[in-house]
């Protein structure tokens, strides 16, 4: 798949990614799993290469605990929607400058430039056989302290939760495809373990976002009812 395919495919998503997490509970079990995670490892304050922003659903969370962020994406409409979401709002205010990226060229910053990569929304998926160099520059630009703190789509994950749409051979050399045009690289948790040590980083920490919860809509539902509970 080309970058060309990928800037497409999340032009073509436009506004809907904003909404993407808050959908329906299994979506925001997810959403609070990736919150929990950024303010475990994204200290206050922190200067914030944030990769694949999107709409700005995590600026806003990264703004909240005082960040200095550079936004990017590679998709030229996430960034016009993300500067409509958050220009007029306190969370502008941590926003250094927005830019067009490509997670696998960040060649325009220095070594060190950043206390943390914040890498949500699956970027690394969509490098396919170029993940292992896109992280290697990622954890390049950060600090000798610093964190990247990132997402992959999950093979295992997406089977269970949308099967009839997973198109492939077989359960895991190759790219998936599933019906909405989205194509992408899912990774097993021993795939992670092996792109980390291939870009000669560290493991820190990882969870499957919301394992537990896929395909269980009703009870779900049930449980967001009642706010103790949830």
């Amino acid at each position: 798949l080309t970058e060309e395919a990928v800037r497409r495919h999340f032009d073509r998503l436009g506004e809907r990614e904003w909404h993407r997490l808050e959908a329906d509970a299994g979506s925001r079990v997810s959403l609070e799993v990736h919150r929990r995670f950024l303010r475990r490892f994204v200290p206050r304050g922190a200067r914030v290469l944030e990769v694949g922003a999107g709409p700005g659903r995590f600026t806003t969370e990264l703004a909240a605990r005082g960040c200095r962020v550079v936004v990017t994406d590679l998709s030229p409409a996430q960034l016009a929607a993300h500067e409509r979401r958050v220009r007029d709002t306190p969370a502008e205010r941590c926003v250094l400058q927005r830019e067009l990226l490509d997670v696998a060229d960040t060649s325009g910053y220095a070594d060190g430039e950043f206390d943390v990569v914040l890498a949500y929304g699956g970027p690394l998926s969509y490098a396919f056989d170029r993940a292992a160099d896109a992280l290697r520059g990622l954890l390049r630009v950060v600090g000798p302290d610093g964190v990247v703190v990132a997402s992959v789509v999950s093979l295992l994950g997406t089977w269970r939760h949308h099967l009839p749409d997973v198109v492939g051979d077989g359960p895991g050399d190759l790219p998936h495809v599933r019906r909405d045009g989205d194509v992408c690289r899912m990774y097993r948790w021993s795939d992670v373990v092996a792109l980390v040590d291939a870009a000669g980083g560290m493991l820190v920490d990882g969870c499957a976002s919301n394992w537990a919860s896929l395909g269980e809509s009703g009870s779900l539902e049930r449980l967001a009812a009642d706010r103790d509970r949830w």
